[in-house]
């Protein structure tokens, strides 16, 4: 089974808050596009990805991503996150209705194809199904078949949403790199210990030389 994954991406200025203890001025922004870099091009270096669609309005990110070979969608003004995720799949299925989705956050700088396609795999067994963040409360990746609603419910706790609402959770180990975002200092730590893509290895060099 082939899918379109959907990644969505807050304005730089306005993403990864939580990191603003460690990165100041235009290093926040840098990461967050570093990590979407690499986020996007290990996706669409795994072979059940078919195409990978990036909402967001950010101007540079777009640009940066769409070179990639995402497809760029315009994210819904003052929607949020799971807003976005629903405008990204009304697109892809406007022109594709048996496309199945999967839904995939944008800060996975660690993020191994491989990985990812075990992942996908496993999902093709479930209408719908997701994957707990390593903190064990969030989600990272959330999918549906074809003709399946995604029911997007990201944000605070979302692996308990996600799992009230029927979608099956994928417990595969071994998958730490799609389980990895990075929210936090820690988070960043522990994604660079696991081994980042190029993007975010050279932001984060200029970060820590910096301290």
């Amino acid at each position: 089974m082939q899918w379109t994954l959907v990644v969505p991406l807050k304005p730089l200025g306005l993403a990864k808050s939580r990191l603003s203890t460690a990165a100041t001025g235009p290093q926040r922004p840098r990461l967050a596009l570093a990590f979407a870099l690499d986020t996007v091009a290990a996706a669409l270096a795994c072979g059940p990805v078919r195409d990978v669609t990036v909402v967001t309005d950010d101007p540079l990110a777009g640009h940066e991503l769409s070179r990639l070979g995402a497809r760029i969608v315009a994210d819904p003004p003052e929607g949020g996150l799971n807003a976005a995720l629903r405008q990204g799949v009304r697109e892809i299925r406007a022109d594709r209705p048996a496309a199945a989705v999967a839904a995939l956050n944008a800060d996975l700088p660690a993020l191994r194809p491989g990985e990812l396609a075990r992942v996908l795999h496993t999902a093709a067994a479930h209408d719908r199904a997701f994957v707990a963040d390593a903190a064990h409360m969030g989600t990272t990746l959330l999918s549906a078949l074809p003709g399946i609603s995604l029911w997007p419910a990201f944000g605070m706790a979302s692996r308990a949403r996600h799992a009230a609402s029927g979608a099956h959770e994928i417990l595969l180990g071994d998958v730490e790199s799609v389980r990895q975002d990075v929210d936090t200092e820690e988070d960043l730590r522990a994604a660079l210990a696991l081994g980042v893509g190029p993007h975010t290895r050279e932001a984060a060099a200029r970060l820590l030389m910096t301290e």
